[in-house]
């Protein structure tokens, strides 16, 4: 859409409708400019907000609100006085105190300081997720029930099934929640409106491994290490942070997809 274009013509249709609209004015009623006032007060009065005395300034506080969504990420690194200089000289058209130049070596360098600020706290979040993980798998290993494997994993019968248990490159049908070590609950099926069908040749490796284990009809705990699920990533800007080991509940409701595959999860 050229924006450049649309715009003249968009006011030009407000002008016309302005230009239109007064003269319909000018030849109503007395009686019907009265109704029309007090029509306008009262939808006026619909779209009050205390604090907020007129249109204006509701638009001016929306957007506000909008931008400092969008800064509050980096409220630690910005002024808000000098922010509000710097909007005000963009938008009456005054005499920028930096050029282009500047600007852009200004915006690079603080990218980098960004950058370089995510990937110390990743570093950081590693290294204690790492450090709780093994400490509660070495703990939960004792609990009555859990069984461990040699890639690390970690599982427990909550219900036992009699049914086939699948293979590497069969498709399943499960019903699943899943949740960091906290109880933080980052993803369940029971939230999407039905069991899950996933290849597992899709999946993370301790979810391909732990429903290898599963008979059909059974419902297993799944505790699986970091390097067995996100690893040192996690999810990048989602739910699974840096080697955060894994819960998940999964109920193994059958091999295969019968009525057509859903999406994968657990990827």
């Amino acid at each position: 859409m050229n924006v450049t274009t649309k715009r003249p013509l968009a006011l030009g249709l407000l002008a016309v409708a302005l230009v239109a609209a007064a003269g319909c004015s000018d030849k109503t009623a007395p009686a019907d400019k009265a109704d029309k006032a007090a029509d306008a007060g009262k939808a006026a009065d619909a779209n009050a907000i205390p604090g907020l005395k007129d249109e204006k300034a509701r638009v001016s506080y929306m957007i506000g609100l909008d931008m400092g969504q969008t800064l509050k990420q980096v409220k630690d690194e910005i002024d808000l006085a000098t922010l509000e200089k710097g909007l005000k000289t963009a938008i009456e058209g005054g005499k920028p105190l930096m050029d282009e130049a500047q600007a852009q070596q200004v915006r690079e360098a603080f990218a980098q300081k960004l950058q370089a600020k995510r990937i110390a706290e990743q570093m950081q979040a590693a290294t204690k997720n790492a450090k709780e993980g093994q400490e509660f798998l070495a703990k939960n290993a004792k609990a009555a029930g859990v069984q461990t494997t040699a890639s690390g994993l970690q599982y427990q019968v909550l219900k036992a099934g009699t049914g086939p248990k699948p293979k590497a490159d069969d498709a399943v049908t499960v019903h699943y929640t899943g949740t960091l070590l906290d109880g933080t609950k980052f993803d369940s099926s029971y939230d999407h409106g039905g069991p899950a069908t996933l290849p597992l040749a899709q999946v993370v490796p301790g979810w391909r491994e732990g429903i290898q284990l599963m008979p059909v009809g059974s419902k297993y705990r799944l505790w699986i290490p970091a390097s067995q699920g996100y690893g040192e990533q996690g999810t990048p800007g989602g739910p699974i942070p840096p080697n955060a080991t894994l819960v998940f509940d999964v109920e193994l409701i059958g091999i295969g997809a019968p009525n057509g595959a859903g999406a994968p999860v657990g990827r």
